[in-house]
């Protein structure tokens, strides 16, 4: 049953690849926490041997890569207070204020509605069905524009 769902849903709505994620935060990221970062690859090793030494290897490397990226973290954020509570930093509170602001934005805008009986609409079609829905929810029997 699942994949006759999957068929119909893929076949009705269509398939996307995705899209763009988010990158992770890293300004912060220095020299030690890459090199704790790259040492935790041993992961890799985990995968294909799950031996009781590969498992406390990685254990271990992990909770080193978590103290270095703690540190990091800590000492970047405190710097930069520092820095914002100065008269130059007001400018990066302006701009960091700016860019919080852009991403929050609502950037998946409508591309689609569907009319009365369902049926998607796309494009041109769009201004049309909130013309007719406007009208009728303010009672007007024409629209404004004919």
């Amino acid at each position: 049953m699942a994949t006759c769902v999957r068929k119909v849903a893929s076949k009705v709505f269509g398939v996307s690849r995705g899209g763009k994620q988010e990158g992770k935060d890293t300004w912060w990221w220095n020299d030690e926490v890459q090199r704790a970062i790259k040492e935790k690859e041993c992961f890799k090793r985990l995968h294909l041997d799950k031996s009781a030494a590969n498992i406390e290897g990685y254990k271990l490397v992990k909770r080193v890569a978590k103290r270095a990226v703690s540190v990091a973290k800590g000492k970047a954020y405190d710097d930069l207070y520092q820095r914002l509570g100065t008269k130059e930093g007001e400018k990066d509170i302006y701009r960091m204020v700016r860019i919080r602001e852009r991403k929050t934005r609502d950037i998946n805008q409508i591309k689609c509605i569907k009319d009365g009986t369902d049926r998607l609409l796309v494009k041109d079609e769009i201004m049309d069905r909130w013309r007719e829905y406007f009208n009728k929810f303010n009672g007007d029997s024409e629209s404004p524009t004919s």
